[in-house]
């Protein structure tokens, strides 16, 4: 498959040392279940983000350039984080915004590893809003602790890191139990549906500054069918845009990533849609962090 810079049909790739937005496409597929292909996803979004307009809207999220860097390799899930953690600590170095492609959901891992050692090195803190249709949060999952179906549970067991869950449907009572053991912010798709989506999505005590994670099946399944667990009862695209939006207002984003996309030939609606959220999501950070006092 060739490669593709994210967005360069509007804008010329930038240097590292340059851009405000560091995508890293990270192809882990070793853990997934049920249905394949998320290494094909990172390529399938940068793709597909060739038919995006620059202005999504109210703004146009890319303007302050962005270093597209070369596919994490990942032949293991610990060798992949590690590659992961590498880029995002560059990204850091660089002053840019990283947005990680996976890829399983596990990726996030290494994201999250490199923003908690930063986030020791300055003392500011920062949580995580999850937008997805499992909790993730088994201690191993199969055997494996470094499943797409434990990332959630690693990060607040093993990093700390305070937890936000948002339309979330399929769970076990072991994950239910575990979220009130860390104190898990939840508001589930069934409580979405029956409420509506909140003016404050997030509590007043959660961390000011906060990372974005989205497995694309936290959209509904008739919109977003090309992922490895497919569900029914998500998210459909503008209630999407607004509860990020409103998770975001008057906090700082320190890094973001879309997973689990995993690509089926001949429809490629479900890319452009993965590749439409990057670019949202893009905008949502960056217009928050340009008035962020934090």
């Amino acid at each position: 498959m060739q490669h593709y810079d994210f967005l360069a049909s509007e804008y010329a790739p930038a240097a590292p040392d340059t851009a405000a937005l560091h995508v890293i496409p990270a192809p882990l597929e070793q853990s997934t279940s049920y249905g394949g292909g998320t290494a094909q996803g990172p390529e399938a979004i940068l793709a597909a983000s060739q038919q995006l307009e620059a202005w999504d809207g109210i703004s146009t999220p890319c303007e302050g350039g962005v270093y597209t860097a070369p596919p994490v390799p990942c032949p293991t899930s610990e060798e992949a984080l590690n590659g992961i953690e590498r880029a995002v600590a560059a990204a850091l170095a660089c002053k840019a915004l990283p947005v990680l492609l996976g890829g399983e959901h596990t990726v996030t891992l290494g994201a999250l590893r490199a923003l908690a050692r930063e986030a020791r090195r300055s003392g500011k803190p920062f949580g995580i809003v999850q937008f997805d249709a499992h909790a993730d949060l088994r201690p191993a999952y199969e055997g494996n602790p470094l499943s797409h179906a434990s990332v959630m549970y690693r990060a607040v067991a093993d990093l700390d890191l305070p937890l936000a869950q948002f339309a979330i449907r399929d769970y076990c009572r072991e994950e239910a139990d575990i979220r009130r053991r860390f104190q898990v912010t939840a508001l589930d798709a069934a409580a979405l549906y029956a409420e509506g989506i909140p003016e404050h999505p997030l509590p007043a005590d959660f961390p000011p500054r906060i990372y974005l994670t989205f497995d694309v099946d936290g959209l509904d399944s008739s919109l977003m069918p090309a992922t490895g667990t497919p569900s029914p009862g998500g998210l459909f695209w503008h209630d999407a845009l607004r509860l990020i939006e409103r998770c975001c207002r008057g906090r700082r984003v320190v890094g973001m990533d879309v997973v689990e996309l995993a690509p089926l030939p001949g429809l490629h609606h479900a890319d452009f849609t993965a590749a439409k959220l990057v670019h949202a999501l893009m905008g949502f950070a960056r217009r928050a962090n340009a008035v962020a006092k934090i």
